[in-house]
């Protein structure tokens, strides 16, 4: 049976909303007007979006530091109270297991958001089955003390909801539900005991859709009173709820990475165009050492974004060509509304990602052509970059 998010019942007495299956998971494509229009109302005014089926675990305790700045390859040591960071998570070999949003509440204390279809695997992972927990020999190379003291790990993703407010307009729409002033947090920073529609909340300013905006943690019992509250206070503007159509579609235009598709436990965050989010200037980490070989080495594989100079949409594992040599995969695609052409990204083997170079596109009736271009293929300050 599906899982469903505190949600599930507005969705209920919404007229044309069309539910879909994922990852587990019965959550909304779209909504009424469709997923273009929920795209343009993200990049144009604002969108609401249910991002609740996402896991949060809470860290707390001493060797909280310290255990989650092995378990991922950014620096967690370098986040201060009521900051946010973005972080890969690897395993030995540098294949990704998850890419997460790290939360630091206190001192000694985390909020660690995860993947939806990963949260069962992410957790038994972080809380026993990595090597520096498991003790298996030879396994961690390079550290110079164990985890003296083992921190308290707790998985609350079933009481906390997450709601994702973006757009060019959000903060201005959604000052008026909010106890604190939004201006002064900055990006990927966060406060907590914020009430937003006079429900407690931590509110921070990040997001995945290229466009400004906020993030709500709550309570999933009140969930559906902030979901309407906003919805109340923002249709007026033009603001729009959004589902996982239109949420694909912004952050593919991005280039922002989906796990599952430019991330899996295949590819690294070096392949994935993640370098700076991997520290290797750091004492240790899980999957350090094969991270710093790619480094030296140079990635055998890298992502490009490419548009098509055919018309047609790129599916995830369609197969690209140079010629006669197979040079890669597809990992995502789609219509980009802003751009009105058809757009994806790939992961191309060394030496094929020159700009404006020509690629065929293996759409299994015949190829499709399409070219190398930079990405993001769209930012809110004015376009392509």
């Amino acid at each position: 049976m599906l899982k469903r998010t505190p949600l599930y019942p507005v969705y209920a007495s919404y007229p044309g909303v069309k539910m879909v299956e994922f990852r587990g998971w019965e959550m909304p494509l779209n909504f009424a007007p469709g997923i273009i229009a929920e795209h343009l109302a993200v990049r144009t005014v604002a969108g609401l979006f249910d991002v609740s089926h996402m896991g949060e675990f809470f860290f707390e305790g001493p060797g909280s530091t310290e255990l989650l700045d092995w378990l991922v390859t950014n620096n967690v040591k370098r986040v201060e109270v009521g900051q946010a960071l973005y972080s890969p998570m690897c395993l030995p070999d540098g294949g990704t297991i998850d890419d997460l949003i790290i939360y630091r509440l206190a001192a000694e204390h985390y909020m660690v958001v995860v993947n939806a279809a990963n949260t069962a695997s992410d957790f038994e992972w972080m809380s026993s089955r990595n090597p520096l927990l498991s003790h298996k020999p030879g396994a961690v190379r390079g550290r110079t003390s164990e985890l003296r003291t083992l921190p308290a790990i707790e998985d609350r993703s079933d009481a906390t909801a997450l709601l994702a407010f973006q757009g060019p307009e959000a903060q201005r729409l959604l000052q008026p539900l909010v106890s604190t002033d939004l201006g002064a947090i900055a990006p990927f920073h966060f406060v907590q005991d914020v009430k937003v529609a006079h429900v407690g909340a931590l509110l921070s300013r990040t997001g995945y859709t290229g466009e400004a905006g906020f993030e709500l943690y709550l309570d999933s019992r009140a969930a559906a009173t902030v979901w309407e509250e906003i919805v109340a206070a923002s249709h007026s503007a033009g603001a729009l709820p959004c589902g996982l159509g239109a949420r694909d579609t912004l952050r593919l235009e991005s280039r922002l990475a989906l796990y599952g598709h430019e991330l899996s436990e295949t590819i690294t965050p070096l392949e994935a165009g993640l370098k700076a989010f991997v520290k290797l200037e750091k004492e240790d980490f899980c999957g350090r050492e094969a991270l710093a070989k790619q480094v030296a080495t140079g990635p055998a594989r890298s992502l490009r974004g490419f548009e098509m100079i055919d018309r047609g949409v790129p599916r995830n594992g369609y197969r690209v060509w140079r010629g006669a040599e197979e040079i890669g995969v597809v990992t995502s695609g789609a219509k980009s509304p802003m751009l009105d052409s058809f757009v994806g990204l790939a992961l191309l083997s060394a030496g094929h990602g020159e700009l404006g170079s020509e690629i065929e596109i293996d759409f299994g009736e015949r190829r499709k052509r399409g070219r190398i271009v930079k990405t993001p293929f769209y930012k809110r300050t004015g376009g392509r970059k």
